[in-house]
């Protein structure tokens, strides 16, 4: 408390607030703008976490040729030859083998054996290679 000389007795400390109007004086932000200005940084925290799972996500997956999708791709063209040795088999049983059909296999599989280094399975693709070009050579007397 302060005494002043005129005689009135005054309270410093907390002022009134005064009423919103023309006053361009200092004013607290209200509780509602903390917790804006708390949420805008939380989301910017989430956002480097996000970030930092972006960049282990790409870590993961690896360069384009990383083991994992050469994996993938030899599995695509395993299942490439599977589908087309089904058609040549059931042409084989019909007694309606095409020449197209041996040849696609035949290139399926010069593709497969430019990306192994399995003796087992270069081995599986040469008897393969073996019994498509002796087809080849049966239509081919066949039709001379």
């Amino acid at each position: 408390m302060k005494v002043s000389s005129t005689g009135g007795v005054s309270a410093t400390g907390a002022s009134r607030a005064k009423p919103a109007g023309g006053s361009s004086g200092f004013s607290l932000p209200s509780v509602n703008a903390a917790s804006g200005a708390a949420s805008t940084a939380s989301v910017g925290g989430l956002t480097g976490v996000g970030s930092v799972d972006a960049l282990l996500a790409l870590q993961a997956a690896g360069p384009v040729g990383g083991p994992l999708e050469r994996r993938k791709r030899a599995v695509r063209r395993a299942d490439n030859i599977l589908d087309i040795l089904g058609e040549v088999r059931i042409a084989l049983i019909d007694g309606e083998i095409s020449p197209g059909a041996l040849d696609r296999l035949s290139r399926a599989i010069r593709e497969q054996r430019e990306a192994t280094d399995d003796p087992r399975l270069e081995g599986v693709l040469n008897e393969i290679e073996t019994r498509a070009a002796v087809e080849l050579a049966k239509l081919q007397f066949r039709t001379s």
